[in-house]
This record gives C-alpha cells, sequence and structure tokens, in this order.
C-alpha cells in the first residue's frame, strides 16, 4: 500500500505517466414498457418491470495528474479484453513515453500470461517492459483512483436503464470527451501518513 501512495506523490513527467486502470460491469436494462413523461398536472409514469439484455464491460484508464482519462466499451472482460485494452493505452494515448506506471487491482487477468496468449511473443515482451505495474493490496480497491473515475461515469451518465452495447458506448464517449474538455482531476489527499494512522489495524505489531 505504502509503494502505492508513493506513486501517487510522483510529479508529473510525460515521458513517464502514472495511469490507474481499472473495470465494471453494466447491465443492459430494457424496460417492458415505454415510461409516459410528466406533464402539467402528472408526474412522470414509470413501469418498474423490466428485461434484462445482458452485460458489458467498461475499461477505465485515467491518468490523475492531467485530468485525462480513456475508457473503452467490451463484450467480455477476459485476458484477451484486458490485454488488447493495455495495448490501446501504450499505443495510442501515451505512444511517446518511455515507461507507463499503470495502478490497477490485482486480478488474475492482470498478468504477463495475457500478453504472450494474445499476440506473438515479440510484440508481448516489448509491450510488457513498456509498463511497471503496481498493484493495489487485497481488500484495497478503493486506493485505485481509476475506481473514482468509474463511480463517477455511473452517477453522471450510466444511472438508468440502457438496453444497448451501442448506447453504452455513445453515453461514455460523450462523457469522456466532455470530462477530458473540462480537464477534470481527482483530489487526492490520502497519504502514507494518513494510512500509518487510520489504517494502523493492517500493520503487523513488532510488540510483544
Amino acid at each position: 500500500m505504502e509503494r502505492l501512495l508513493d506513486v501517487y506523490k510522483r510529479p508529473y513527467n510525460s515521458d513517464y505517466p502514472v495511469v490507474c486502470m481499472d473495470e465494471s460491469p453494466k447491465q443492459l436494462i430494457e424496460e417492458g414498457r415505454s415510461s409516459i413523461a410528466m406533464k402539467p398536472g402528472q408526474e412522470a409514469r414509470v413501469d418498474y418491470e423490466y428485461v434484462r439484455n445482458g452485460v458489458v464491460n467498461i475499461f477505465m484508464a485515467n491518468e490523475p495528474l492531467r485530468g485525462k482519462r480513456f475508457a473503452e466499451v467490451t463484450e467480455f472482460k477476459t485476458k484477451k479484453d484486458w490485454a488488447v485494452f493495455v495495448k490501446r493505452i501504450a499505443d495510442e494515448q501515451y505512444s511517446e513515453a518511455k515507461k507507463i506506471t499503470l495502478v490497477m487491482d490485482n486480478f488474475t487477468t492482470h498478468a504477463a500470461s495475457a500478453f504472450y496468449e494474445t499476440f506473438e511473443p515479440e510484440e508481448a515482451k516489448k509491450l510488457w517492459d513498456r509498463f511497471e505495474f503496481v498493484y493495489t493490496p487485497k481488500h484495497g480497491s478503493w486506493l485505485n483512483m481509476a475506481e473514482i473515475e468509474l463511480h463517477v461515469l455511473n452517477g453522471q451518465c450510466l444511472n438508468r436503464h440502457i438496453s444497448t452495447m451501442e448506447k453504452i458506448k455513445e453515453e461514455v464517449e460523450a462523457w469522456q470527451s466532455n470530462r477530458n474538455n473540462k480537464n477534470s482531476k481527482i483530489n487526492w489527499q490520502f497519504a502514507t501518513k494518513d494510512a500509518r494512522v487510520k489504517l494502523k489495524r493492517l500493520y503487523p505489531s513488532i510488540h510483544g
């Protein structure tokens, strides 16, 4: 945990950007009956029956110090999906960077084997070398700032019934463009000194 918090204290450096990555499911829900809009003297009427149309995955990568984020909606979140998303981070978002520090949860899909199962060995090794991976501790996913971005996305954009993957993509792209244009940043204030006080119970005792 303290290593991650030290990473967050690094000053901005375009050659060595710090990027946070996370993923979240979004259920596709279609209304059973069309809602009736509000009109004078009558509240909106919503039928609470709905139809489940499956689930999509949303990958999120954000660079806190620049106030930039990059999201992608995928049908699944397999090792291959993750590897392809990470390659897009390296090739499209940070092609000029010398080394990218990527903060993420310690999921089984987030491993070197994903690159080798998706790309030719030469490309897999090249991609692996572009990154420094920093994992959040077990039960500490809240330390990943990409989780905050996903929370904002869900609250501002996806907190309603959406029935198709295409519509989710449209909404996410519009939200991403708007938030990037505003250079919206996360005001991260949790530091190592705070962890040693507030999370003292997680540290091993050295006293008898």
